[in-house]
């Protein structure tokens, strides 16, 4: 009974320009994307925590998150999590707050 209607010569026509429209603006995007990205594989190695360089590059460090730890050193979060660990055991950093998602921590004083 029901149904999708006809659609009007006019409305046939804008519906046909706009999909054109659409045909060559993706054409352009692929013409402007360039060459890929490369992707940069990060180490699974935590650093040492008795490293006086590092210790004193983390204590510069405003807010500790795994997340900054991470991108700084270039290694994966869990490696970074254990690195924090390490680092509040030798008594660097101080625990601010967390849960058992995320931790946040400071240098100590």
């Amino acid at each position: 009974m029901g149904g999708k209607k006809k659609l009007g010569i006019k409305q046939m026509e804008k519906q046909q320009v706009k999909t054109d429209d659409d045909k060559s603006k993706d054409a352009k995007k692929k013409e402007k994307a360039g060459p890929p990205k490369e992707r940069k594989t990060v180490g699974i190695m935590v650093p040492d925590a008795k490293d006086g360089k590092i210790v004193s590059e983390v204590k510069k460090m405003n807010v500790l998150t795994p997340y900054a730890i991470s991108t700084r050193f270039g290694i994966r979060i869990s490696a970074a999590k254990d690195f924090l660990e390490q680092l509040e055991a030798n008594g660097s950093i101080q625990l601010v707050s967390g849960s058992h998602n995320i931790k946040i921590y400071k240098p100590a004083a």
